[in-house]
């Protein structure tokens, strides 16, 4: 009789782990791919570190990291399989990725629009950037190849008239630095899912996909841009949208729509006076405007990026030491794991090399 082939006990752990938090019920299934998408056979003669790596995209550059810090498991917020696959070859870039993972015996797990749509997950973390109920991490000491950006005269106009050579930036894919803490003055706000999860999972109250912040009395739009701009760990900018007759200045807001990633089809609907999302087309939000609202899109992945370091990798140092130390319960006098069993570590690691497609270039005097 052949030996039972399995995934890693820590890898396993990690999966339970993550049901708990996210529950894959909680994901919008009929168009999403979450959970398990690539289960790695167990190889006790080489075995890997009790090491998660956490990013938005599962690219080859990330699996080279996953690789090289010995990875168990990569926690992937997009699916990497979204569709159907009827081969796996190394032609296919993707492929080719998950083929390597496998080879190496690290598994993928993706929990997407679960995270979205738990309480306390990515809509609520986008929540709280916009009511200041938490403080932006306060940096480590980067050094950085690029020159500091020279400040513009007028900081309103985007365009200096000045001689200038490009810089391509890019949000920092983690922070790598302390849990932060919340804020001693959150605007006064109440909030509310805009597609409640039904029927609600009792160890889930109030989830539902996207958010809608009412404020308690209406805030100054450049006010919310500078706490956007702070939660998010001041990257070199974003793509704001307002009616064509108003300026910032003269905008306030009682109301922010909020769904991370692509968020115009969940909020174009809503009695909001802010879109505040991760990416909306051209048309989507001229449309938005013509109906007197302001957009904020930060590009896509952007919007959910700093939720890693922020929140999840917090979450996991407690849940996986607990699914862990079940797992080495269970499992203890199986044969083949015993040396799996022995390690008490756990590691929670952001990838330093996850980044969005898109980067910002900033224009410099020369």
């Amino acid at each position: 009789m052949s030996a039972t082939t399995t995934s890693a006990p820590f890898s396993r752990a990690v999966v339970r782990a993550m049901q708990r938090l996210y529950p894959k019920v909680l994901a919008d299934n009929s168009w999403d791919n979450t959970g398990l998408l690539l289960e790695a056979p167990f190889k006790p003669t080489a075995r890997l570190s009790n090491t998660v790596l956490l990013t938005i995209d599962l690219t080859r550059a990330v699996a080279d990291e996953a690789i090289a810090l010995n990875s168990s498991i990569i926690i992937a917020y997009h699916p990497i399989i979204f569709r159907g696959l009827k081969s796996l070859t190394l032609a296919n870039t993707q492929q080719q990725t998950l083929l390597r993972l496998a080879s190496h015996g690290i598994s993928v797990y993706s929990p997407h629009t679960a995270v979205d749509a738990a309480p306390g997950g990515l809509g609520d973390w986008l929540a709280d950037i916009v009511t200041g109920s938490v403080t932006s991490p306060q940096e480590e000491e980067i050094t950085s190849a690029l020159p500091t950006p020279t400040p513009a005269t007028n900081p309103e106009d985007p365009f200096l008239d000045a001689p200038k050579r490009p810089t391509l930036h890019h949000q920092r894919s983690s922070y790598r630095l302390q849990k932060p803490a919340l804020s001693t003055s959150p605007l006064k706000h109440t909030r509310r899912s805009i597609k409640p999860q039904s029927p609600e999972l009792e160890t889930h109250k109030g989830a539902g996909m996207g958010r809608v912040v009412t404020f308690s009395s209406p805030q100054p739009l450049s006010k919310l841009l500078d706490l956007i701009g702070r939660g998010l760990n001041n990257p070199k900018g974003f793509a704001v949208a307002i009616p064509q007759t108003k300026t910032i200045s003269e905008l306030n807001i009682s109301s922010v729509g909020i769904c991370a990633g692509s968020g115009a089809s969940l909020l174009a609907d809503q009695d909001v006076d802010l879109w505040f999302t991760g990416e909306v087309s051209h048309h989507e939000a001229l449309a938005a405007i013509e109906q007197g609202k302001a957009v904020v899109s930060l590009f896509h992945s952007n919007s959910e990026r700093g939720f890693l370091e922020d929140v999840l990798r917090w979450q996991l140092e407690e849940v996986v030491g607990e699914e862990w130390g079940k797992m080495r319960e269970e499992q203890r006098g199986e044969e083949g794991v015993e040396e799996a069993l022995e390690d008490e570590e756990v590691r929670i690691e952001v990838s330093k090399v996850d980044r969005d497609p898109y980067g910002i270039v900033v224009l410099k005097e020369e």
